[in-house]
């Protein structure tokens, strides 16, 4: 009776943690429905999936606030009606990279790190004044950045290994009439760092979505060799 009880047990772990990894499809804002109480979201066409790794003690590309702060940035090349934003740390197992995907050099390095992650938090920002591609290098550092929204905690997402749902997501409108939640072209940033003062460290996956084909994107840590990662 013991034996099988710790048989079911382990079953039951092994079910938890699988749940846990488990990244459902990324849903639109757009064309969401209810139907018998239940939100139906019709999946984004175009995701972009970025890899990274944090090293623990890694210097962050700023200090804001009193918080490491680190970016991602992404060139969007054509006005998007709604673009979603979500985070997991650590990255989760299944979902592994592939050749269309952009991923770092550290994520490669440290794939099977899983024991470190940290509580995500995430702004999508947009960069005044850039408008082509090939002024990024010399702009990005010097141009005044525009918050756009920003998440915390989304019930929507996995839990992390710690069991509290700490990853991020947001989905934002464009909207026309409001020059800050406007998704025209141009440069943007995911600025991501932890609720609380502290270490970002562990592996993370960061996806930018749009209900739209969205060709040429280019996602990169380094606004310097952004024109390099555009995807054709």
């Amino acid at each position: 009776m013991k034996k099988n009880l710790l048989a079911g047990a382990v079953c039951m772990a092994i079910g938890l943690t699988a749940s846990a990894q488990k990244l459902d499809k990324f849903g639109a804002d757009l064309g969401k429905k209810s139907v018998m109480g239940k939100e139906i979201r019709v999946p984004y066409t175009d995701i972009q999936s970025y890899f990274g790794y944090i090293k623990p003690g890694a210097a962050p590309d700023e200090v804001v606030g009193g918080k490491k702060m680190y970016y991602v940035y992404v060139w969007v090349p054509v006005a998007a009606p709604e673009i979603g934003v979500r985070m997991i740390s650590p990255a989760p197992d299944s979902v592994k990279p592939s050749d269309k995907d952009y991923v770092t050099a550290d994520y490669t390095a440290n794939a099977t790190e899983t024991s470190k992650f940290f509580d995500t938090w995430v702004q999508l920002e947009r960069a005044e004044g850039i408008l082509k591609l090939e002024d990024v290098a010399s702009k990005a550092k010097t141009s005044k950045w525009v918050k756009i929204d920003s998440n915390d905690d989304s019930s929507e997402m996995p839990a992390q290994p710690s069991g509290s749902k700490y990853n991020s997501l947001m989905r934002i409108t464009s909207e026309t009439s409001n020059p800050t939640k406007s998704l025209v072209m141009g440069l943007y940033r995911i600025a991501f760092t932890t609720y609380k003062r502290g270490e970002v460290e562990g592996s993370f996956l960061a996806q930018i979505a749009a209900p739209v084909k969205l060709p040429g994107v280019a996602i990169s840590a380094d606004p310097t060799t952004l024109a390099a990662s555009a995807k054709k």
